[in-house]
């Protein structure tokens, strides 16, 4: 009986380490998602910035030979 527990025990160990492991993960992703969320917004307010200011990229012009 003493073995079960022990042996119990371990799995347990091993599941609560697993679990903060996964909530290390968790957390960190969260603030890459959030760092990253920021960063489009603001360049989505740039592009609207730019749009308002009637700017056009070169990106969106035709080419001289259309």
């Amino acid at each position: 009986m003493d073995e079960r527990i022990e042996a119990a025990e371990v799995q347990i160990a091993h599941l609560v380490r697993s679990v903060e492991d996964l909530s290390e993960v968790v957390a960190r992703q969260a603030g890459e998602i959030a760092q990253l969320r920021r960063r489009v917004e603001m360049l989505l307010e740039r592009e609207a910035e730019r749009e308002a200011d009637g700017v056009a990229l070169i990106a969106d012009q035709r080419p001289p030979h259309y």
